[in-house]
């Protein structure tokens, strides 16, 4: 770490928990290395696929590493799974850690840790990486929810930046609620509204409730046939996001049909902009989601996780 130039961007991931906390503790980490405030960018899928990679020296979070990335004076943290080793780049990975952890670990060498960052990397490695036989995995998704029920920004602007904050959020308590009142009634519903985009995907059409949540016990107790469950969720800028779930990796291989990413069986994208409403996001899924091209494409990296 002594080597590490000082970057010119941190660029992590807008669209859940692991991408905020790391991204906060990057920028807190070049603040005590280089005694500033490095610029922070948060973006979804589909626009860090088309970003512009010009700076010289960067960090990168909770994005997969990729041969664009692979640039002298760039530092990647992350838990997906990716092609290559690097040639130029530093890649600290490890798909047994998110990427708050892989980043915490650092800041741990610096004399950065407290107790409330030590709590919430614990509870956003849980969540991030679905570690639902935790007695803690209620709590984590609560921390998750955050970020999808406020956006990436607007929690920014309520903790002021500072991830110790969202330790024990008062917020938090709205999403326990969410979760104990409106998650089973969202389930009972959406289970009687699964509509088919192909043999193999079902988009859930969602009510109240964490949406997270419902689709995996919706695929856990085996109650559709498909192997993906999508949903759709409008942003604030009218765009649509595509989430993807499965059980046995056909999440992933789905997004990426879509310009999308992610885990095997956690993925997302952002839909074009000429979708505009939820009929022409179905129309869309179901043009792009030619069933026997993608799992075919991708049968063998599917294979290749599960071994």
């Amino acid at each position: 770490m002594d080597s590490a130039q000082k970057p010119e961007v941190i660029c992590t991931h807008e669209s859940d928990l692991d991408g905020l906390v790391s991204g906060l503790l990057l920028v807190r980490l070049a603040r005590k290395l280089f005694g500033t405030d490095i610029p922070l960018q948060a973006w979804n899928y589909q626009g860090w696929k088309n970003r512009v990679m010009g700076e010289a020296t960067a960090w990168i979070s909770d994005f997969t590493f990729e041969p664009r990335l692979d640039r002298h004076g760039w530092i990647i943290f992350d838990h997906h799974v990716h092609s290559g080793p690097p040639k130029n780049a530093r890649l600290v990975h490890s798909p047994e850690k998110s990427a708050s952890a892989l980043v915490y670990g650092w800041c741990q060498e610096h004399g950065l840790a407290t107790p409330k960052l030590d709590r919430l990397v614990h509870l956003t490695n849980l969540g991030d990486l679905w570690k639902n036989e935790d007695p803690e995995f209620g709590l984590a998704n609560d921390y998750a929810a955050l970020v999808k029920e406020y956006g990436f920004w607007n929690l920014h602007k309520v903790i002021g930046g500072d991830p110790e904050r969202l330790v024990d959020h008062p917020l938090l308590q709205v999403m326990t609620v969410k979760r104990t009142v409106e998650n089973p009634l969202g389930l009972a519903w959406a289970r009687e509204h699964v509509e088919e985009i192909t043999p193999e995907v079902g988009l859930v059409h969602t009510s109240i409730g964490d949406t997270n949540l419902i689709v995996h016990q919706l695929l856990d107790s085996r109650s559709t046939p498909y192997k993906v469950l999508v949903t759709l969720f409008p942003k604030a800028n009218r765009t649509f996001v595509a989430s993807f779930r499965s059980l046995n990796g056909e999440a992933l291989p789905a997004a990426t049909q879509l310009q999308g990413g992610g885990h095997p069986n956690a993925a997302g994208t952002t839909l074009p902009r000429s979708v505009i409403d939820i009929e022409s996001a179905i129309h869309h899924l179901r043009d792009t989601l030619d069933n026997s091209r993608y799992l075919n494409a991708f049968q063998q990296p599917l294979n290749a996780l599960k071994l």
